[in-house]
């Protein structure tokens, strides 16, 4: 992917776009003899300026970016209108927040549920993660990438600060990169949420395990090679324990039953 930015948002688009891939293709495979994927109808929630969603729409899905943020919001519609004619037509932009999925969509009318970097900034994730489980078909895929609760100390500790790294112990409460005041997920407490909405954990990925703490604005390694192989470590580490469980941030992927 072009144009990600730096080192770690390089690491976190491309690993979750593998990952989500995978799941697309283990919930929606191919017919035989068929020449092309099926067409999804894909929901995006806090999409941002719409890296995942952009790339799905490109490759003919029908996709719809749901963003609350102003200035976000701004981004996105600069972005869609900066793609191709056929994408701009597969790709629709609404101002409004994903806990009220109901004043905008029916039920059940989505394959596909995004929903990434988006429960750090919600007090409460079941509310929203429940309107989403409703608009969902069956047999769709939600996606969520949140920050991992049960790592809170690794980038502190990692990076020498000692203070910061025995503050994170025992609580869910941290400040992000842009100075506000977020909240970190446990996997074991989303995957109990989860099946009691009726959309089953069905696969999870550690994302960021190695590159967590490179400085803001570290680039991307400009050699292919280099920068495939560091892809390449990070790909094999969010897969397997106990480096996932690590990880700065988990990507955990439910299906509706």
């Amino acid at each position: 992917m072009a144009g990600l930015g730096g080192l770690r948002n390089t690491v976190r688009q491309e690993l979750v776009a593998r990952q989500l891939d995978e799941q697309l293709d283990a919930c929606f495979p191919q017919s035989a003899g068929a020449h092309a994927r099926r067409r999804l109808r894909v929901l995006d929630i806090g999409p941002g300026q719409g890296t995942q969603s952009l790339r799905l729409a490109r490759l003919g899905h029908l996709v719809t970016g749901l963003e609350s943020d102003p200035v976000m919001l701004v981004a996105l519609r600069q972005a869609v209108a900066a793609e191709p004619p056929d994408v701009r037509e597969r790709f629709v932009v609404l101002r409004g927040d994903g806990r009220e999925t109901g004043r905008h969509f029916g039920p059940a009318c989505f394959d596909v549920v995004l929903c990434h970097g988006v429960l750090m900034y919600v007090p409460d994730p079941e509310p929203l993660l429940a309107a989403l489980a409703r608009v969902l078909t069956p047999g769709g895929l939600l996606s969520l990438l949140v920050r991992n609760g049960d790592a809170l100390a690794m980038r502190a500790g990692l990076l020498g600060d000692w203070a910061a790294a025995l503050g994170a112990f025992g609580t869910d409460a941290y400040t992000n990169r842009l100075g506000l005041s977020t909240r970190a997920d446990h996997r074991a407490t989303l995957t109990a949420v989860l099946e009691g909405i009726g959309v089953p954990l069905r696969s999870w990925y550690g994302v960021r395990v190695f590159t967590d703490t490179a400085r803001d604005g570290t680039p991307a390694p400009a050699d292919p090679h280099e920068l495939e192989g560091l892809l390449a470590a990070e790909e094999q580490a969010g897969r397997l324990d106990p480096y996932r469980a690590v990880a700065a941030l988990l990507h955990l992927c439910g299906v509706r039953g």
